[in-house]
């Protein structure tokens, strides 16, 4: 692995990290009971990671351009260069795993932005209180480990059903590889190259679409059911970890739908 590849792998760890993350923000919002406050911070957190992977194409193009126009001149086999992609599907993955390990301890800390947020009301300033003033440190001494039971009692209702979890696995399965399968679509069909680069939104689309159709409304109406009593926070906290789960699992089936995406893409752009 070279060292370009190497920094794509970390921005897209990056990302993905993040956007697990997010999860604690509505596990926040129970525990400070500021649902509009934490909806804020947590459509921070979604606008940031879901626009800078749409960015992803036009930002990583030129390097797999160089490195795409370079195998297809030495007549090197695309199954070469699949390799890259698998390794930065394989990031995604790994970022997921890691970003469920730390969610106990980010949820810590997102119940305090929550209050500083409150007090404050400015997102630069809590931002800098974040970095300069403590917040950073504040994740040593709130650092967790996920309970076990929150695992071994996943059998147990969630309130999420199964046609709800297979759709987020989709939806981030897409999402995950909308980006690379426009990229390697370039390597299928070189004469299309430029084309299908831009055409990451015909799998991206999709995927954005059912998460803030389906999946965002759905969370927020059992966040609403978590903090008025009707469900136990157990029982929320279940949820959270089916859809952390569901999400590893897309980025995992994303592996497998690169190439077929890709041929998507390619027979779009022929089209156009």
């Amino acid at each position: 692995m070279n060292k370009q590849l190497l920094q794509i792998c970390a921005l897209t760890f990056i990302i993905h990290i993040i956007g697990t993350l997010a999860c604690s923000v509505r596990i926040a919002s129970i525990r400070t009971r500021r649902i509009a406050v934490s909806l804020a911070l947590f459509s921070i957190l979604i606008l940031l990671v879901r626009t800078s992977n749409s960015f992803l194409g036009p930002f990583f193009s030129p390097t797999f351009a160089k490195r795409m126009e370079t195998g297809i001149d030495q007549h090197v086999a695309a199954s070469i260069l699949l390799v890259d992609f698998h390794w930065l599907l394989l990031s995604a993955s790994l970022a997921t795993v890691l970003g469920a390990i730390l969610i106990p301890t980010f949820q810590r800390a997102f119940c305090r932005a929550v209050e500083h947020f409150q007090v404050d009301r400015s997102v630069p300033k809590l931002l800098l209180h974040a970095v300069f003033k403590g917040g950073l440190s504040y994740l040593k001494t709130s650092a967790s480990l996920p309970k076990p039971e929150n695992v071994t009692g996943l059998g147990e209702k969630s309130g999420v059903s199964v046609s709800m979890t297979a759709m987020n696995v989709i939806a981030t399965a897409l999402w995950t590889v909308g980006v690379f399968a426009s990229l390697y679509a370039g390597v299928l069909d070189p004469s299309v190259r430029v084309t299908s680069s831009t055409l990451s939104s015909i799998i991206n689309g999709g995927a954005t679409i059912m998460m803030a159709v389906f999946i965002d409304p759905h969370l927020s109406g059992m966040t609403d059911d978590a903090i008025e009593g009707k469900i136990e926070e157990s029982q929320f906290r279940r949820a959270v970890v089916w859809l952390v789960g569901s999400r590893l699992a897309g980025t995992l089936i994303a592996q497998f739908l690169l190439v077929p995406s890709a041929v998507v893409i390619v027979g779009v752009a022929r089209l156009l």
